[in-house]
């Protein structure tokens, strides 16, 4: 027996929130996917407030993963901790709010999901992510299904994480880019990846932003605060195909809407 796992790419402000509610839920009930990942880490431009993270879980995310602004907003410090539905990068210091991988329950079996975050180009100064994942997978290891959203800054990182984890894991994707890239694939074990599933925010933007925005800032000129662009918007992710017995997967294919 086969299902799909749905993975959607980084919202990126109120405008992407508002995209990611009205097409979510029709994208689920096409896909017929029996479990959703979200990444929503720049609902807020940055970080997330838990009253987003509830209107993600409405439109029909049942883990919502973040990344390098977990904690830029502070009222989400206590809802990490208080709700298992929400994940931060597991690599972070163990005194940071919330946890980085639970273990849930989906009608096709336990699927365990996992929040690293890289070290190329990232700040805070995150634990080695290729050694942590090795002690995670020991905790989650009864779990049918793994997956892994690694929000990483370099392609080469993204990858080398693909490749150490092929045929142990069900996929792997990347974030953080806001870009998506053309390399869905399953890997030769048995995993399906890619290098990073885009954004879910304005399409005629720089990674979700007002274009003049970026334009000044690498002028060298004076920029205001950053605010998301106008006009419409794509959705980004994937769509992995597993197999119930095995736990891998069978099929990976991009999704742009």
């Amino acid at each position: 027996m086969q299902a799909n796992i749905l993975a959607i790419g980084d919202v990126v402000g109120a405008v992407g929130l508002r995209y990611l509610k009205k097409r979510l839920p029709q994208l689920r009930r096409e896909t017929e996917a029996a479990f959703t990942v979200v990444n929503g880490e720049n609902a807020s431009n940055v970080g997330l407030t838990p009253d987003q993270a509830e209107d993600m879980f409405d439109a029909g995310a049942d883990v919502v993963t973040l990344g390098n602004h977990a904690f830029r907003q502070r009222a989400i410090h206590e809802y990490l901790d208080d709700t298992r539905y929400i994940l931060r990068p597991a690599n972070y210091a163990p005194q940071t709010p919330g946890r980085g991988y639970g273990v849930f329950d989906s009608p096709i079996g336990d699927i365990a999901v996992i929040n690293l975050i890289g070290r190329v180009n990232m700040d805070y100064g995150p634990d080695n992510p290729f050694l942590m994942i090795d002690r995670i997978l020991e905790e989650t290891r009864g779990a049918k299904f793994t997956l892994l959203d690694f929000h990483a800054e370099a392609t080469s990182e993204k990858l080398a994480m693909g490749y150490m984890l092929d045929g142990r894991v069900t996929a792997v994707w990347g974030t953080h880019t806001h870009v998506p890239t053309a390399d869905a694939m399953v890997l030769p074990g048995g995993t399906g990846y890619i290098t990073d599933l885009g954004m879910t925010g304005p399409k005629y933007s720089v990674i979700g932003i007002e274009p003049r925005l970026s334009i000044e800032k690498f002028r060298g000129g004076l920029y205001s605060r950053y605010k998301p662009a106008e006009g419409p918007c794509v959705m980004s992710g994937a769509v992995f195909t597993v197999d119930t017995e095995t736990g891998l997967c069978v099929n990976a294919r991009q999704l742009s809407i």
